[in-house]
């Protein structure tokens, strides 16, 4: 039943495969002692409109085009991989156990807590879990975090890796991921955001999400339907080109002088907006009246001036998320490309992490 490493340790050799609704990003880390990490190499692939939707993989073939592209600018070497399925499409929940049982016992005790929330046979569903730590609140008893997905979820994820020439030893939850990711950029924070509450702002191509964190753990999270999508259709309308022209326009800076103006900085506005509400719902919905930092994450991070846009609008600190600004550099990769793809690249670092599980 507990038949796929969702959660489970890494491999020596792995690269984090995340596969969004606009790219397909490979990231590969080394490292030595105390978390001193490198990065390797990355490569991020545009995939086409609609080839995953919602998380899902709608059409194989052009992912594994995108993935087999990637590979061939990572310049080969790489066998294992680390996906993550969209947290839409895990069921995750943490339970009480006792201490000190076997691995068989905990692996039945888990099956019997999953069959209480997972609203699928077990037999349709791949089912993991991994032990936390001493529960707070229990003494003698630990903190067992179960996670599960229908099989179909994962086989699409483990088929196109697969087919690109690569094998996935881990399935993992993008908000997992990212919450690896996570660690590393509040480290760069005053305590290293020791006792304070973070607000991780991933804005997709589709989805706004915004997630509390606190000493490590989410305590709340939102999602709200806004992402880079509507600016690609903006430029689209404007500039009477094809969504994919638009994209690409975007994406590289090819755009004529007053989209900055007229396209981009409404956009901004609009996206500050949607995490000045974003943050009301935390405060009308928790005991929490205060927000410490705010992390812009994914493929809008990084438009400029969009960190004093998000800070004006909320008064809250804002910083673009950078899990890379403290490790060292391949001697192939260049810095500035690195600190623009930085804030996307959060899933993927967290993947790549994973080589490094006890």
């Amino acid at each position: 039943m507990i038949d796929l490493p969702f959660l489970k340790s890494a491999t020596r050799q792995l690269a984090g495969l995340d596969i969004s609704s606009s790219s397909v990003k490979l990231v590969e880390l080394s490292g030595g002692d105390k978390g001193a990490y490198k990065v390797e190499r990355y490569a991020i692939e545009p995939l086409p409109r609609d080839a995953v939707v919602d998380g899902n993989i709608a059409s194989l073939e052009p992912v594994t085009e995108a993935i087999k592209r990637a590979l061939r600018r990572f310049g080969g070497g790489v066998k294992n991989v680390a996906v993550a399925l969209p947290s839409s499409s895990v069921i995750t929940k943490k339970v009480i156990l006792p201490a000190g049982m076997r691995e068989t016992e905990m692996e039945f005790a888990v099956e019997g807590e999953a069959n209480q929330y997972i609203p699928f046979a077990l037999d349709e569903v791949n089912l993991d879990f991994q032990e936390i730590g001493p529960a707070a609140s229990s003494p003698g008893d630990v903190e067992v975090l179960i996670a599960a997905s229908r099989k179909d979820k994962v086989e699409d994820r483990v088929a196109v890796a697969q087919a690109a020439g690569l094998k996935a030893v881990i399935v993992d939850v993008e908000s997992l991921a990212t919450e690896s990711a996570l660690e590393l950029v509040s480290a760069q924070l005053p305590q290293r955001g020791r006792d304070q509450v973070i607000a991780l702002v991933d804005v997709g191509a589709t989805v706004l999400t915004v997630t509390m964190f606190r000493n490590g753990q989410s305590i709340y999270s939102r999602e709200q339907a806004f992402g880079g999508n509507q600016l690609t259709q903006d430029i689209s309308r404007q500039y009477g080109m094809s969504f994919e022209e638009a994209e690409a326009a975007k994406r590289t800076g090819s755009l004529p002088d007053n989209y900055a103006r007229d396209l981009m900085r409404p956009f901004m506005d609009s996206l500050a907006l949607e995490v000045s509400r974003a943050l009301q719902f935390f405060f009308t919905s928790t005991p929490y009246n205060q927000v410490d930092h705010v992390v812009l994450a994914g493929g809008c991070a990084v438009m400029p001036g969009l960190g004093e846009i998000v800070g004006a609008r909320t008064q809250v600190d804002t910083i673009i998320a950078n899990p890379f600004a403290s490790m060292t550099l391949g001697s192939k990769l260049r810095p500035k490309a690195l600190l623009a793809d930085a804030p996307s690249l959060m899933v993927a670092c967290g993947l790549a992490l994973r080589r490094f599980d006890a």
